[in-house]
């Protein structure tokens, strides 16, 4: 058994010879600077930010259990889930669709 922390949004072990990165659960640029923060695998992490904007972080994605109820970030994080805890890639797909005006 590892004693590697997990990552919270995939569930995979995060060993420290691997890509990782601090995610403040509500941005810096909104009021979360010197706020909690959560381990990520790097490639989590950037899933997050391709998916949601600076505000919609703040405003309804602050926890990891609300990261985990949004569709694109819950369907990526069963299909990373099956890869190991080196396993990087490029974020697929842009981040939201543009408003129209």
């Amino acid at each position: 058994m590892t004693d590697d922390p997990l990552c919270p949004l995939c569930g995979r072990p995060i060993p420290p010879d691997v890509p990782q990165s601090l995610h403040h659960l509500t941005p810096k640029l909104r009021g979360g600077k010197g706020g909690p923060t959560v381990l990520l695998h790097h490639i989590c992490h950037k899933e997050i930010h391709a998916t949601l904007s600076e505000t919609e972080l703040a405003r309804q994605f602050s926890t990891i259990e609300a990261l985990r109820t949004h569709p694109r970030l819950a369907a990526f994080a069963v299909w990373v889930a099956k890869r190991p805890p080196e396993f990087i890639s490029r974020t697929a797909g842009p981040r939201r669709q543009a408003r129209r005006r």
